[in-house]
């Protein structure tokens, strides 16, 4: 099967989706960001969660990838501008000792929500990375990946 890209006209160039024929579907989209901090911010994580000058580490990341998540279209060029149903950013540590962050986003629209909850998933550990980097610059953001997707041409899941 031979998929053409989306966001090109017929001669190259961008160019938004029009969406203006689709009908308004119920989507939700959750993606996931990976951060690994490193033994001694880890070890301080443990005991509670670090609160920094510019204060809770978790709760403001998790305050930064929802407001981004509703900014996508302002951020993405050719993506649509939406107005959220629902989105909710999880931030926990895993047994591997990295913090995964997890964003959904949810609408009923003619759109899918995949980029808002890249997006919201993304700047929240941009967030966590902003706030620790005091800590240490040993932090990696590893990876950024779409777990899965509803409501759209095609669904979407990724095994945990």
């Amino acid at each position: 099967m031979s998929q053409e890209f989306t966001h090109l006209d017929k001669v190259g160039n961008p160019a938004m989706v029009d969406v203006g024929g689709k009908a308004a579907t119920r989507r939700m989209a959750r993606a996931r960001c990976t951060v690994v901090l490193g033994e001694e911010i880890m070890d301080k994580l443990e005991r509670e969660e670090i609160h920094t000058k510019k204060g809770p580490v978790f709760q403001t990341a998790i305050l930064a990838g929802i407001m981004a998540a509703k900014k996508t279209g302002e951020l993405i060029p050719l993506c649509h501008p939406l107005g959220l149903d629902n989105c909710q950013v999880e931030v926990q540590v895993n047994d591997n000792r990295e913090v995964v962050i997890d964003c959904t986003a949810r609408i009923t629209a003619r759109t899918g929500v995949e980029m808002e909850a890249l997006t919201g998933a993304t700047v929240a550990a941009l967030t966590v990375y902003d706030m620790c980097k005091a800590f240490s610059h040993d932090i990696v953001i590893k990876e950024v990946k779409l777990m899965e997707k509803t409501g759209g041409k095609r669904d979407f899941r990724r095994e945990e």
